[in-house]
């Protein structure tokens, strides 16, 4: 066998010998075998450098620095699950369900391990891209620091499409946890909180080589991606577990919610018994095809669920009582408490949300309170010990005056929450909303955070969004901590920044109730700012799924004089506050009034595209079949009921290529 012949054969071997080891928990050789094998395949790598393969099993030990992680868009959005937190819960979730589709539903119920999640690409059987979920449309490339996780494979065995995503966690089992713990402590070192966000931090270690020192796992669960051939959750699963890689052995198909309790129940009791941390159970329905019939909301998939387990619960002292102040005016009333663990953190602070609960609770400056994490993620009073109450206590009064600007609070009807109505010479607001404006989702503007627009509003140098553009070099040259390059990138980012479709922009004006979603669709509509700014609430109203609450909210802001001069300053600028002309060119009337249940499985199109061709020709897709249901567009495998349902109120039902036609003519 020749030097080559025996690279190949090693770097089969230990892949094997890894995935015995990793993945399966069944070693086939000891470890100093298994050193000795790698060390070999390194001198070999070493002496025959042409011989490079990204996927060799010495490429684990790291070594790649990453200064800057590049953020890459998802090709297929990574989205968040609801969450449930009672049988009540589930059962109402069914109940959507049934109505929604056709046949009998089945159901996938598997842990939800409290890790990170990531985004693993795959050509040709090798691992090509691992993303971060970051916000949900894009995430951070980590593809040299997830090669040094020995159970990701590098290289897929088995019958593998030619390209597909999957997705999991990254956890940091309990035992490797302590392990990490316990040489910090040796080193004098400040010890990890708790696994989850060690595992998370882990990610973004600039030296891959330090993240192969850490005992981090990869638990895979869900494969996206066209032509896969699979039809099942379940068999998802099984899949991915045949082509390598490591997928938890808990799981549990079930025909019914009982039956998806019984699983619940079972694991709140023995998750302790387990070697990672967990949260609770993800219910999925378990045929792909009725999850594609279900579809998404704006945040989630409607055919999934998390069960989140009970919060963990301490008590501790609440010493005072603070008032935050947020961009919209709004006010938070915060408990200050005497530090505390719950669930792996210390605890200093928790949410009162508001004066009702605050009167509901009848929490008192110096009371014994239990606090727990809501949705394990933020921290809340849920009771009181009035056992332990000192006897001179006094009832808590909520302030009437704004704690940053001493304006009189004022409180809407219908409304919880009280608000500063000084909303441009409150400086919290003033703050806050051009974060917001700078944000992620919004404009993103490169070089600028929101410490930065916190020292350019205290020195005087801005009061709102529009200030921004007006801004030089020398004016900001002088701040803290900024630099002449850094204050040349803040510059160049506004700039940059006029760039950002209208629908990011129209986001970043920060309309009260006007999210990321609704500005999208307003920004369809419309197609301008100036259209949008003369709508009445009828008007407004009239646009698909947007309500009253919404429709004031834009009409107020409009009727602003301040609002009406940084629009007007925005457009001077330059800004895109009006769709680019070939988002003009890719929308037609062609569909106005018309509404489409889509059901099946389509071959010209995909299901989605075929939605997409819907939207964008002024036409709404629906997911239920009524009186006002214009057309039923039907692929093969349309549900029976859907079928009947449409002909007893005679919908007419086309086909793919009848709806295709009607688009062309």
């Amino acid at each position: 066998m020749d030097d080559k012949e025996q690279i190949f054969k090693l770097r089969d071997e230990l892949r094997q010998h890894n995935y015995m080891y990793y993945v399966m928990d069944e070693p086939s050789i000891s470890d100093f075998e298994f050193d000795s094998k790698l060390k070999q395949l390194q001198d070999l790598e070493a002496q025959y450098p042409q011989y490079y393969d990204a996927s060799s099993p010495t490429l684990r030990v790291g070594g790649a620095v990453t200064k800057n992680f590049e953020t890459i868009v998802h090709a297929q959005r990574m989205y968040s699950l609801d969450n449930s937190y009672s049988k009540e819960d589930l059962m109402e979730w069914e109940t959507r369900l049934r109505k929604m589709v056709d046949g009998p539903i089945k159901y996938t119920c598997e842990l939800k391990y409290d890790g990170a999640s990531i985004s693993l690409t795959y050509e040709k059987g090798v691992l090509v891209q691992a993303l971060t979920r970051g916000d949900g449309t894009q995430g951070d490339n980590v593809t040299a620091n997830i090669k040094t996780i020995k159970s990701v494979p590098l290289k897929l065995q088995g019958d593998y499409p030619k390209k597909f995503e999957i997705r999991g966690e990254i956890v940091l089992p309990f035992e490797g946890f302590k392990a990490l713990n316990s040489d910090r402590l040796a080193a004098g070192e400040e010890l990890y909180k708790n696994p989850r966000n060690t595992a998370s931090g882990s990610l973004k270690l600039q030296d891959s080589a330090e993240v192969a020192k850490r005992p981090l796992d990869c638990l895979l669960y869900s494969i996206v991606g066209e032509n896969t051939g699979i039809q099942t959750q379940f068999e998802n699963l099984e899949k991915a577990r045949l082509w390598g890689f490591k997928v938890p052995t808990i799981a549990k198909l079930t025909d019914s919610i009982e039956g998806v309790l019984e699983f619940i129940n079972y694991w709140d009791t023995h998750r302790h018994e387990l070697p990672y941390e967990t949260d609770g159970v993800v219910v999925k329905v378990n045929s792909l095809f009725q999850q594609a019939e279900l579809g998404y909301t704006a945040k989630a998939p409607r055919w999934a669920m998390a069960y989140k387990f009970k919060a963990e619960q301490v008590s501790t002292r609440l010493e005072h009582i603070s008032y935050q102040v947020g961009r919209t005016g709004a006010i938070t009333p915060v408990a200050n408490l005497e530090p505390v663990e719950l669930a792996g953190t210390i605890v200093k602070r928790a949410s009162l949300h508001n004066a009702d609960q605050i009167e509901k609770l009848d929490v008192r400056i110096g009371d014994t309170v239990y606090v727990e994490k809501g949705g394990e993620i933020i921290p809340k009073i849920v009771e009181v010990d009035f056992s332990s109450r000192d006897s001179d206590s006094t009832k808590t009064n909520y302030i009437s005056a704004c704690p940053e600007c001493d304006t009189l609070l004022v409180r809407n009807e219908g409304e919880a929450q009280h608000y500063c109505p000084n909303d441009m010479g409150c400086s919290p607001q003033i703050i806050g909303r051009i974060q917001h404006y700078i944000s992620r989702k919004a404009l993103d503007i490169e070089g600028l955070g929101g410490e930065t627009v916190a020292l350019l509003v205290n020195a005087g140098l801005i009061r709102d969004y529009a200030d921004l553009y007006d801004l030089t070099s020398n004016q900001i040259i002088h701040l803290d901590r900024m630099a002449e390059k850094s204050a040349d990138n803040l510059v160049n980012g506004v700039q940059a920044s006029k760039d950002v479709p209208f629908e990011r922009v129209l986001f970043g004006l920060g309309i009260r109730y006007v999210g990321e979603t609704v500005a999208k669709k307003l920004a369809k509509h419309y197609k301008s700012i100036q259209a949008l700014s003369e709508a009445t609430t009828e008007d407004l109203e009239s646009v698909d799924e947007i309500g009253i609450r919404i429709a004031e909210s834009v009409v107020a802001f409009f009727k602003n004089e301040a609002n009406i001069r940084m629009v007007s300053r925005l457009i001077l600028y330059g800004l895109q506050l009006q769709l680019s002309e070939e988002a003009l060119s890719n929308q037609t009337t062609q569909l106005q009034g018309l509404r489409f249940v889509v059901s099946g499985v389509f071959e010209t199109v995909s299901r989605d595209e075929l939605k997409a061709l819907i939207d964008s020709n002024g036409g709404k897709v629906v997911s239920s079949i009524s009186a006002k249901t214009s057309y039923v567009v039907a692929g093969a495998n349309m549900g029976p009921s859907k079928r009947t349902k449409a002909e007893t109120l005679k919908v007419p039902i086309i086909s793919e290529q009848e709806f295709l036609e009607l688009l062309n003519e």
